[in-house]
């Protein structure tokens, strides 16, 4: 395991336990060679899901894309909050009928989830995954969230 401060390959485990409900183990480490502490997590790998691309490429399913994905629009929410929104995600695909999954639906899927959870880290995702290339654009998606969350708020009243 690298260290993420000073990319040595040698550490020592400090402490494992089982997290994630058990689907995953938790470890705390300590690299031999700068002595700091950095948490890893060990899963299993279930399906080789794959995605495909806008452009028709397929892509090996990588669960650290989506989680660097969350991290940019989402900074406020936690490492194992966010980790909990991407199993939600993982499951929807394990579930897909097919293990091959189109890129626009993995985005759809963020787009709905970041949605419900923070509405700027929804503008912010969709800016990128929409394109939006000018201020008109930029309008759009802000005028279409705004609707739909007077739509939710009436709905629950």
């Amino acid at each position: 395991m690298l260290c993420p401060y000073c990319g040595f390959d040698e550490s020592n485990v400090l402490e494992s336990r089982d997290a994630l409900e058990g689907k995953a183990t938790r470890r705390r480490r300590e690299c031999v060679k700068c002595q700091k502490r950095f948490t890893t997590y060990e899963r299993v790998e279930n399906i080789e899901l794959k995605v495909v691309k806008k452009d028709g490429r397929v892509e090996d399913y990588n669960r650290e894309k989506l989680d660097k994905c969350f991290e940019k629009a989402c900074w406020k929410l936690g490492s194992e909050q966010r980790s909990k929104v991407i199993d939600e995600i993982e499951m929807r695909l394990l579930n897909w009928e097919s293990v091959e999954i189109p890129s626009r639906e993995i985005g759809k899927m963020v787009m709905g989830k970041l949605k419900d959870i923070d509405p700027v880290a929804y503008i912010r995702f969709a800016t990128i995954y929409r394109d939006i290339k000018n201020v008109n654009e930029f309008r759009v998606l802000v005028d279409e969230l705004s609707k739909n969350k007077i739509k939710v708020s009436k709905k629950v009243k």
